[in-house]
């Protein structure tokens, strides 16, 4: 059995305040007290049960980390900047993947309560406006990440997803395309609506034809199948230009697309959103909307800190700006990396 601090007060002859003092606040103990109490740590082998202190002083060293997708290397990307602002404070980071799916979603939040994290971040699936608030009650702070569905009460830190949707379809437009498909799905993710919001406004100013083909999810089989589904129209009746909601569906579309002999971009190009590594290391280099993956999650990590040491801080809502990252698949003569 594991020796206790009640053990280490018999071994050295001493009370368990005087240890916990010398575990907790050193300065308050001389240095022949400290030297019996770790030479009693050191003969029976005690090791301090952190996580168990950290949870009676309330002082949790760990967060929460919930993400839509942990296989998107956007997901990738924006745990690490959380878990790299983490670190500079000593803290660590539990992460749980939702895959999309509220009742896993449920499950992690519930799973991270239990824990008593000192704050959870969470791409949310749907709206957790109840179960975050409640979580604010037992001291778990809560920062959305991707998305602000909360009304404003609580702090969140996304992109401009709309403006994203409008840089693809402008972007498209001036190449002379009068017929594109938006790629993505389903609808009920807020990210792919505000995007197919964003690209409908500018498709309207544009005079652009603009398909919304709605998929079940946002991986790279299901841009795949939608890829060969637009091939079995007549090529008079396919779009000539594709804008996808993410970067895994676009390279789903480019292997239909160039796996049945149709050229991008001569004969049709493709857009992505999110900007990922494997976009530039495509066959054919993807066009992409690029978010700032790595800051986002930086700044809600930073956030999430911030109010765990203050439950009354004013929230803060940070939006970041997508970029338009132009690369062979819109643009033949774009270099090949």
């Amino acid at each position: 059995m594991a020796a206790s601090v009640k053990d280490v007060a018999a071994h050295a002859g001493l009370s368990v305040g005087t240890v916990s003092n010398v575990l907790n606040r050193p300065d308050k103990v001389s240095e022949s007290t400290r030297a019996k109490v770790l030479d009693a740590i050191e003969e029976l082998g005690f090791v301090r049960n952190e996580a168990a202190r950290q949870l009676r002083a309330g002082l949790s060293r760990t967060v929460g980390l919930l993400v839509l997708n942990p296989a998107n290397p956007f997901f990738a990307d924006v745990a690490t900047g959380a878990e790299e602002a983490a670190e500079q404070h000593g803290i660590s980071v539990l992460t749980g993947n939702s895959g999309e799916d509220p009742a896993r979603e449920d499950h992690y939040l519930e799973v991270f309560e239990q824990q008593r994290v000192r704050g959870v971040l969470v791409s949310p699936v749907g709206d957790l406006t109840g179960r975050l608030t409640r979580m604010r009650g037992l001291g778990i702070a809560s920062v959305l990440v991707d998305r602000d569905l909360s009304g404003g009460r609580f702090s969140s830190v996304s992109v401009d997803d709309e403006l994203g949707g409008r840089l693809a379809i402008d972007h498209l437009a001036d190449l002379g395309h009068t017929h594109i498909a938006f790629i993505g799905g389903p609808s009920s993710l807020p990210q792919v609506a505000d995007r197919l919001a964003g690209a409908c406004h500018a498709a309207g100013e544009r005079k652009v034809r603009l398909e919304n083909v709605e998929i079940g999810s946002l991986q790279l089989r299901r841009g795949r199948e939608a890829g060969l589904a637009l091939l079995e129209r007549p090529a008079s009746e396919r779009p000539t230009a594709l804008f996808a909601a993410n970067d895994l569906v676009a390279l789903g579309l480019l292997q239909a697309l160039l796996g049945a002999g149709v050229r991008v971009p001569e004969d049709m190009a493709l857009v992505g959103y999110d900007d990922i590594d494997f976009a530039a290391g495509a066959a054919v280099p993807l066009t992409s909307i690029a978010q700032p993956s790595h800051e986002i999650g930086a700044t809600a990590m930073e956030l999430l800190l911030a109010e765990s040491e203050d439950a009354e801080r004013e929230r803060q809502h940070v939006v970041l700006q997508p970029s338009l990252v132009v690369r062979r698949s819109t643009d033949a003569g774009a270099p090949h990396s």
